[in-house]
């Protein structure tokens, strides 16, 4: 059994690659998507363990294909903020999918790491209180940077994030993190979402829209 790790935060992977060694379990580095891809068609019975906010991989519907793709994957999501929505859509679609938060303590993510690499599926206590209580959350007013309100508005239009990234003279990567950030605040998983609420917030013209 060999674990992937896709997190691209430093302190973060070196602390996982520590905890990973004190198991004895092998391991291995993915720096991209393209790479990981690479490494799970030879091994395809693998552990994942993805920083989803991070990484590149764009929504949850990519991540959903790639679990389609590689079913026998077992995907341990370790990362700083992740919505409710998203995570219930994710463990009802596949039980592949584990999920534990970088605010998590030690104990908490040691026995997550060997629940994933055992198949099983772990889903830490904090995020176990979210899914069981979720407040009542309203649609007046979310906290939006001028940035993300800008990218939500070319997102609404129909921009690819290498289109929004060319035109803001920005790398694909970041723009790709403020893409993930706006969904979360917005509390959506696709695009349909996130343009229905650009609609209903005034931010895009419904007649600039359907052009």
């Amino acid at each position: 059994m060999k674990i992937y790790l896709a997190d691209n935060q430093d302190i973060t992977r070196a602390g996982l690659m520590y905890l990973i060694h004190d198991e004895m379990i092998d391991y291995r580095y993915t720096p991209d998507k393209a790479e990981l891809i690479e490494c799970l068609k030879n091994d395809t019975a693998a552990t994942v363990i993805l920083d989803y906010t991070l990484f590149d991989i764009n929504d949850a519907a990519e991540l959903l294909i790639l679990n389609e793709r590689f079913p026998r994957v077992h995907w341990l999501l370790f990362s700083e903020d992740l919505s409710v929505d998203f995570v219930r859509l994710l463990v009802a679609f596949s039980n592949q999918f584990s999920i534990l938060l970088k605010e998590s303590p030690l104990s908490e993510i040691r026995e997550a790491i060997r629940f994933a690499v055992h198949r099983q599926r772990y889903v830490c206590q904090r995020m176990t209180e979210m899914l069981l209580f979720q407040e009542q959350k309203t649609e007046e007013r979310v906290n939006l940077t001028k940035t993300e309100v800008e990218i939500l508005k070319d997102i609404a239009l129909g921009m690819t994030t290498k289109e929004i990234a060319e035109k803001r003279f920005s790398s694909f990567h970041t723009v790709n993190t403020h893409r993930k950030n706006i969904f979360r605040k917005l509390n959506v998983n696709t695009i349909h979402e996130a343009t229905k609420y650009a609609l209903r917030a005034g931010l895009v013209d419904s007649a600039e829209y359907y052009i």
